[in-house]
């Protein structure tokens, strides 16, 4: 067989991560990206410095410091422990918010941009016709940030996948329950078993590949029917 138990267990649990973490982001990041493209808080570029944070952080910095955080040790852990219930360290929850942290701007920016692109002019012209705060930006703001939506996921998605160093800090490499699909190839090219790590190594670039393609597809698309 050419892929082991393990690494099917690892392939489900990376998809599994990796759109878990891309609902969230998307749920959570568009608010943020919203009130990024609209305020005019002069102290603003403060949050978009801690957001674009992974980008330059090394991603064993950041899952050292999660996993501090989130440890039996730790401020969030020890509270933890302290009413019985066990750490998100080496879990699959500890994953997710360690994925949440580093995907980040991989999300957020892509939708301020969408969002800064829109305007006043459209939103000005539903307030006159009446539409709520909610209204204008559900029928307004989020149609004509469609491009950026699809590449917030896309690129949320993908990068979560291809996690190495932050879900190995906060996750370890436990088969079957914190060992995703990059994990499992360096496992395969410790042990000198290429073959496998081909396989799994190919996939995950024909996967990145195709995804993007269907970006610039897609938004190619999108930008086409407008003009």
């Amino acid at each position: 067989m050419i892929l082991s138990d393990s690494d099917i267990a690892a392939l489900f649990l990376t998809l599994k991560l990796a759109g878990l973490t891309t609902l969230i982001l998307i749920l959570i990041g568009t608010p943020i990206a919203w009130w990024l493209s609209r305020s005019k808080w002069r102290y603003k570029f403060v949050i978009e410095g801690i957001i674009a944070l992974p980008l330059v952080l090394p991603p064993t910095v950041l899952g050292f410091y999660l996993l501090i955080l989130l440890g039996p040790q730790g401020p969030i852990g020890g509270v933890m422990e302290w009413f019985g219930v066990s750490s998100l360290a080496f879990t699959f929850t500890g994953l997710v918010i360690g994925s949440v942290f580093y995907s980040m701007p991989f999300v957020v920016q892509p939708l301020q941009s969408a969002f800064s692109a829109i305007g006043q002019r459209p939103m000005e012209v539903a307030a006159t016709l009446g539409a709520s705060p909610l209204d204008r930006f559900f029928t307004v703001a989020v149609p004509l940030a469609r491009p950026g939506f699809l590449t917030a996921v896309v690129l949320g998605f993908a990068h979560t996948i291809g996690e190495f160093g932050v879900v190995l800090m906060i996750g370890g490499n436990i088969p079957g329950e914190t060992q995703v699909l990059s994990i499992a190839i360096y496992d395969h090219v410790e042990a000198l078993e290429y073959g496998q790590a081909h396989w799994l190594s190919g996939g995950l670039l024909i996967l990145s590949f195709v995804m993007l393609m269907a970006v610039y597809a897609l938004n190619g698309r999108i930008s086409w029917g407008r003009s």
